[in-house]
This record gives C-alpha cells, structure tokens and sequence, in this order.
C-alpha cells in the first residue's frame, strides 16, 4: 500500500466508485440540432486530429487545456449512423466512439505531443471500457487525417507495446478518419459548465484533470 492511503479513505474512494453513475447514465438533456464537420474548412495553419478515450467530458477538459490547441469539440466518430444522439450512441448500436475533435496550430504543438497526452490519460489497454464507462462508444481509438498520423500512431502503439509500459496488450483502434459529428451543445464545455454541481465531474474527471496538469505543465495554456 502506497504511503498515504489508509484503508477507511481506500474503502470510502471504492465506495464512491460504485455509487457514481457512468458518463452515459448522465440525465439527459434536450437534443441539440447538429452538422456534419467533415467537410468544413480549416482556419490557415492548422491541422485537425480527433481521438476517442473514453467519456468526452473527461477528453475535452483535457485537451483544451494545452497550448496550441484551437478548439476540442466533443462528438462522434466511427459508426454507420449518420447525425446520432447521444441516446443513440449511448445504446451501442451505432458504432459511434465518444471522440474529441481537435483543431490545434501544429507551430505550437505537434501531433506527437498530442499522441503522447492521448496515450497518458486513459488505460489503452481496455476493451470498449473506461472505468466504470463501459460500451463501444467508450473505445480507444485514433482517427487518423492522413498518412502521417497513421503511421505515428502505429509507430507510438507499437513502441509501447514493446516497452511494457502496460502489462496487457494495447486494444488502441487505429482507422482512418471519415465523418465527425459534434455532440448536442449540452456536452460542450461541459467539465466548465457542471464541474461544481456534477458528482462525476467532481469525483472522476478533477482528479483527472488534476493529475494531467501535473505532468504536463510545460504543455499548458499560459493564460
């Protein structure tokens, strides 16, 4: 046992794990009109990666925090159904990934930096689960825009794996990148928005975020 924990504040963290309702057993909100982005142009130099890692609240917190990085739009990727909802993606059956959508300046982060937050923030290691998220919309996954990416991202995936950084293999999904469609309005910023009425924004996404800031401070936004 790590110096520091004791077994009452151990108990009470796994009590509390169980009482937490998963990200998609949040109550829901009225459905928000939505557009297909995958067609909408960029702003001059900037580049697009997007990235499924669990619950979106959780990735969005994160990654907007970084410099460099333009805006990170929670919303879904990788399925058959054209403009889901969340209820929708929540069931399973449209194959959609929870996923952020980032637009970043790459003369201020690479997408190697990017990669390498994707891979320490969440446990690529679980099939279609992310602590108690648990489904395929909750998959790893890397969604790559181009060749470059693609071949970063199975350069980092088997690097990894070699390394031993996990005890079990990395279930990372790496496909190309198709259509991306922004969540209801109500996901957006919604760490921001809920973090102080939220049980799961309190409990699962600020230690999180909380941990992420430590180690990449160097990487944050100054302002």
């Amino acid at each position: 046992m790590n110096a520091g924990f004791t077994l009452p504040g151990l108990l009470t963290a796994a009590l509390l794990t169980l009482l937490l309702p998963a990200c998609g057993q949040a109550p829901s909100s009225p459905q928000k009109n939505k557009k297909n982005m995958s067609s909408t142009p960029l702003p001059a130099n900037t580049d697009t990666a997007t990235f499924a890692n669990g619950c979106f609240w959780c990735t969005e917190a994160i990654f907007e925090e970084l410099d460099g990085v333009i805006s990170a739009v929670s919303g879904y990727t990788g399925g058959t159904t054209q403009n889901p909802t969340y209820k929708e993606v929540c069931s399973g059956t449209t194959g959609h990934a929870e996923c952020i959508h980032i637009t970043y300046d790459p003369g201020r982060i690479s997408f190697d930096e990017l990669l390498e937050v994707f891979w320490k923030t969440h446990d690529p290691t679980t099939l279609n689960r992310q602590g108690n998220d648990v489904g395929t919309q909750y998959r790893s996954g890397i969604f790559y825009h181009n060749e470059e990416q693609r071949a970063k991202a199975e350069q980092y995936k088997l690097a990894l794996d070699r390394s031993g950084a996990w005890k079990d293999p990395i279930v990372t999904e790496i496909s190309p990148f198709s259509v991306f469609y922004p969540a209801e309005d109500y996901h957006q910023q919604y760490m921001e928005l809920n973090g102080n009425s939220n049980p799961y924004c309190q409990f699962v996404i600020q230690p999180k975020l909380d941990k992420f800031k430590k180690v990449f401070a160097d990487k944050l936004r100054k302002n």
